[in-house]
């Protein structure tokens, strides 16, 4: 009998937190963040700490699922670009005031950012990159 690995990623954890939801996987994580809340520095932490518990010595990437609208501090990014082990950052959305929004974002990450309208795009360029040594 031959048995061939699963093209269906595994969920090795998922987190319900008060802004949204994020579930982790072998080498990323991807977050859906609920409808109006606001992401602040204090619930950043929280991913920052996620990401801390499942990926401390490993590179991974991040993968922002927007399709809920909320508001964002930019400035997180000046704290989350310090995660040296974070190669990727892609958002995955079809809406025009998030591609507008994203313009804005990327001037404070300066990391390897990337907006994307398609998710498996999204999952593929987060696997190349975090796959870089």
């Amino acid at each position: 009998m031959k048995v061939t690995p699963s093209k269906t990623p595994v969920v090795i954890k998922e987190y319900v937190l008060e802004i949204g939801s994020v579930q982790v996987f072998d080498n990323y994580m991807v977050a859906v963040f609920d409808e109006g809340c606001t992401v602040t520095l204090e619930r950043a932490y929280q991913l920052i700490g996620i990401s801390e518990i499942h990926f401390r010595d490993k590179p991974f990437g991040f993968i922002s699922l927007r399709k809920n609208s909320y508001a964002l501090d930019p400035t997180i990014y000046n704290y989350v670009r310090e995660l040296d082990n974070l190669k990727a950052f892609a958002i995955v959305s079809v809406k025009e005031m998030d591609m507008h929004n994203f313009a804005i974002e990327k001037m404070f990450y300066k990391k390897p950012m990337k907006f994307f309208i398609d998710y498996n795009n999204a999952l593929t360029w987060i696997k190349r990159r975090v796959s870089k040594k």
